[in-house]
């Protein structure tokens, strides 16, 4: 079975589920050696500047934000939020990243979760932070038309659990990441490309394969694999409480509106960060804007 066919369900099994949910709990923040050079690196290589930090408020968050291609975003957060914010929000994972269990088991030890609706409850009931991108694996793979644009389709889980736990939503914007590689091939086009029969013919895609998933062929900096340099801003918003809605049933409406209105709240922010980006363009050094054309 293929991480992208349509049937793939890890953790479908109850005791698997369980043994997920008591190995999440189990996980610490990540300290030492390892993250502090992880967190010179990416200072220095995507240069990250974080507004708004003062809008987070201590108690535990579920953290909501845009999705970047190839979920790369984490490769920046992760050491911010730990190192200059002092948070270590879990993850929620597409389930289609669960499906190998060597994958599984990095993922785990970083922090990530499968995204499941036990899971992020566990996480809740222990008081720790969450982090969502309802986009899910539709952002990851977007086509370059659709940079910094939210693909939430009609999800409304997070807002329901959020709620249901009294927990307080965060929103937060983050550009930079969907910029780190160029498309050669949009991910929608790859089943009809001469690439894609060869892939087809190989047995790595097949009729369950699952195109919406499918990301665009990249090319790095300077036509290498590397990523591009491209300067990360990671802004928050204003803290959406919802305690006064703790234990209680949500209708439907009252649902939307609140996800419309954390929905409303990232979307101005990338706006505003990719005017603040536009702005210090300048300030970049001649060698990043080399390396990111």
């Amino acid at each position: 079975m293929s991480l992208l066919d349509k049937d793939n369900q890890p953790l479908a099994d109850k005791e698997a589920l369980k043994r997920h949910i008591e190995r999440a709990l189990s996980v610490k923040p990540p300290s030492g050696r390892d993250v502090n050079i992880n967190y010179r690196i990416i200072k220095s290589y995507f240069n990250p500047l974080v507004i708004g930090a003062e809008n987070i408020p201590d108690e535990p968050c579920l953290f909501v934000g845009n999705h970047s291609l190839f979920a790369l975003d984490g490769i920046v957060a992760a050491p911010i939020f730990l190192k200059e914010l002092n948070r270590f929000p879990r993850a929620l994972g597409d389930r289609i990243l669960f499906g190998n269990q060597r994958v599984a088991d990095q993922l785990l030890k970083s922090g990530a979760v499968l995204g499941h609706p036990d899971v992020c409850a566990a996480l809740m009931e222990d008081g720790q932070d969450v982090l969502v991108f309802p986009g899910g694996a539709y952002e990851a793979v977007k086509p370059v038309s659709e940079l910094y644009e939210l693909q939430w389709q009609e999800r409304i889980g997070f807002v329901k659990l959020a709620a249901r736990h009294g927990y307080t939503v965060m929103p937060f914007g983050m550009v930079g990441p969907d910029e780190f590689y160029g498309h050669l091939t949009e991910g929608r086009d790859l089943l009809e490309s001469p690439l894609g029969h060869i892939l087809t013919r190989l047995g790595i895609l097949n009729e369950g394969t699952r195109t919406d998933f499918l990301p665009p062929l990249p090319i790095g900096s300077l036509g290498t694999a590397f990523p591009k340099p491209q300067r990360c801003y990671l802004g928050f918003g204003d803290p959406i409480d919802l305690s006064k809605c703790k234990g209680k049933r949500l209708t439907k409406k009252r649902l939307y509106a609140i996800r419309e209105q954390v929905a409303g709240q990232i979307e101005q922010l990338l706006k505003e960060l990719l005017f603040t980006r536009e702005q210090n363009k300048g300030s970049d050094s001649l060698l990043r804007r080399l390396l990111t054309l």
